[in-house]
């Protein structure tokens, strides 16, 4: 006799044939090692939009370029870089413009304005970076004039500074006015004949410093580490008078060396408490000066691009960027 349509026998070997097709259609699926990734809800990125601060020197804009591309690429964000000063990037954590800023020189003045007071932001923790401020010659005047490291003998070598800028007094030369620096009011309280001139910009500041290598002139400036161009010219720093703990918390009377900086990494108070997997990339996002570096030569030295330079160390260190992603 015929089967009709609704015979309950029939549909139940139909529902059986169609599970034997879907696993094995399954079966061959992992065999081929493509399974199909999940699609975000309305094909849009569970990341979003992901603004990070990019503060005016190439060890910042390694830091940047690599987490922003390994967001991008691995977590499908939506990168957006914004170029501004270090203070300027504090600001925009309350006004949404900026997520993270992923290398803080200290900056305890702004930690108490938008941590402590405004509640904007939030210490995201390590970069893994140490961070080392100066004075520094170039080589050829520490081996020519070997006591010019003890700030103690600075003066008698004053004259050898002067230039049209510094008004008949010792050239010290900073970069770009927006860093960190206290040099102003070390010149004044430790009594050096010595005026702070802003050559303007972290490659101006490289470039003078490699002329005066080149051309064995006389150099004295401000310089930090981690920074790729020491490679290339191994700066020798100055031993101002030994940092200690609270000698720098009036930064009018400072008469004593930069601290070392452990680097850390800031967010928005809103991004911190967003479920935005870029926020967890941050949080765990730590390398070495010599990671910094090798990405910031690529820039700096190589004239690669920030994304190709990025985008060369990634794939070099493939390890290192899944720790970032578990």
């Amino acid at each position: 006799m015929k089967k009709s349509l609704t015979d309950p026998g029939l549909k139940i070997r139909k529902r059986a044939s169609a599970a034997i097709v879907l696993t094995a259609v399954l079966a061959l699926t992992a065999c081929s090692g493509d399974i199909p990734s999940a699609t975000p809800p309305s094909g849009k990125s569970a990341c979003g939009t992901f603004n990070v601060a990019v503060n005016p020197w190439v060890g910042y804009e390694a830091d940047a370029y690599v987490v922003g591309t390994v967001a991008k690429e691995k977590l499908g964000c939506t990168v957006n870089y914004k170029t501004l000063k270090e203070e300027v990037s504090w600001q925009g954590f309350g006004s949404g413009e900026v997520d993270t800023v992923l290398e803080n020189w200290g900056h305890p003045e702004l930690a108490d304005k938008y941590i402590k007071q405004q509640k904007t932001a939030v210490d995201a923790g390590p970069t893994g970076n140490t961070g080392v401020i100066g004075w520094y010659v170039p080589p050829w005047m520490a081996k020519l004039y070997p006591d010019i490291t003890d700030s103690k003998n600075l003066n008698k070598y004053a004259d050898l500074f002067k230039t049209s800028e510094s008004g008949g007094q010792g050239q010290l030369l900073d970069g770009d006015p927006s860093f960190v620096t206290n040099d102003a009011a070390l010149v004044k309280n430790l009594g050096f004949n010595f005026k702070v001139v802003y050559a303007g910009s972290e490659p101006a500041l490289i470039q003078a410093f490699r002329q005066a290598e080149q051309n064995k002139t006389p150099l004295i400036g401000y310089f930090y580490e981690p920074q790729w161009f020491m490679a290339e010219v191994p700066l020798v720093k100055v031993n101002l008078p030994a940092h200690t703990p609270g000698c720098d918390a009036d930064a009018a009377k400072v008469a004593c060396d930069y601290p070392k900086y452990d680097l850390n990494k800031i967010v928005s108070t809103k991004f911190a408490n967003s479920s935005s997997p870029a926020y967890s990339l941050v949080k765990k996002f730590t390398w070495t000066n010599q990671d910094q570096n090798t990405v910031a030569g690529y820039i700096a030295k190589d004239n690669m691009s920030p994304d190709a330079a990025a985008q060369k160390w990634i794939d070099a260190n493939s390890d290192k960027v899944a720790a970032w992603l578990k």
